[in-house]
């Protein structure tokens, strides 16, 4: 059953999200009309590159549960062939009307009580964890750190395929949003590059102090999380590439969000170092 859009968050999802930090809404988008698109650009997308390089894929006609066809292969032959597809699809037009549709911008205003939700620059686009592949894994953190836009913000999560246990789902800390902002370091994951070496200070102890959930979920399915919420993405033992939509909305009127200046996310450029020098050690 979809949910009734006139209320967008039953009592025991608001009560959870306020008490956890995320919450799970089932088919929350249509999967024929809002999903279903955007699988369909990213098979023809394979495609197009594949033909850009002069590469042919072993390819099964596409079927939504299959869009991805072939990029298994596409990145054996070369891994940087899976880089353009994920610099590529975050430009897909049925992609950007999810993010920015009306409902997940209601839903944010009702779920925050804030009227004027925002996107962050540079804070949405389309996740491809391939297996086994630690090295852009997404390790412990809290979106905030990431996506200084306002410290009252929320992550919207959704699959593109069937999160089962083995494909690695993504691993929240339930309530460890209450806690604040923690103390992070620049080199807790010294053999990664970039944002990706940063992680929260005494990781394994900070994490230890609460319940970790890993919910499984299908395409249409949508999870929210604070930017408080520590967590981080599952690691990826299957035969096949995770692929998730993920947005972030934040609130204008936040006094954190002005007080930094509504900083565009640090894939964009951002020195989040400098921003909390409070919060590094």
């Amino acid at each position: 059953m979809r949910l009734n859009r006139s209320t967008m968050l039953s009592d025991e999802q608001r009560r959870q999200f306020e008490s956890d930090g995320f919450c799970v809404i089932r088919q929350f988008h249509d999967v024929e009309k809002e999903i279903l698109p955007i699988q369909s650009a990213i098979y023809e997308i394979i495609d197009l590159v594949a033909k850009r390089h002069g590469e042919t894929l072993v390819r099964e006609p596409f079927r939504g549960e299959n869009f991805d066809s072939g990029y298994s292969g596409l990145i054996a032959k070369n891994r940087a062939y899976g880089a353009e597809v994920y610099d590529l699809v975050k430009q897909i037009p049925a992609f950007l009307r999810l993010i920015c549709s009306p409902v997940s911008e209601q839903l944010f205003s009702e779920l925050r009580g804030s009227g004027f939700p925002g996107i962050g620059a540079a804070s949405y686009g389309i996740r491809i964890d391939n297996p086994a592949e630690e090295q852009y894994r997404s390790n412990w953190h809290q979106e905030f750190l990431y996506q200084p836009q306002s410290i009252d913000g929320v992550v919207f999560w959704t699959p593109l395929v069937r999160v089962t246990p083995d494909i690695g789902p993504v691993i929240i800390c339930a309530g460890s949003h209450k806690d604040g902002l923690c103390l992070y370091s620049k080199s807790v994951y010294g053999s990664k590059s970039g944002a990706y070496k940063v992680g929260i200070h005494q990781v394994e102890q900070v994490v230890a102090r609460y319940k970790q959930v890993a919910p499984l979920s299908e395409p249409g399915d949508l999870i929210l999380m604070d930017f408080l919420t520590i967590h981080q993405s599952g690691f990826n033992a299957s035969n096949r590439s995770r692929w998730s939509v993920q947005s972030r909305f934040f609130n204008f009127q936040d006094p954190m969000g002005m007080k930094v200046g509504w900083k565009a996310s640090v894939t964009a450029g951002t020195d989040i170092e400098a921003i909390f020098p409070g919060n590094f050690v």
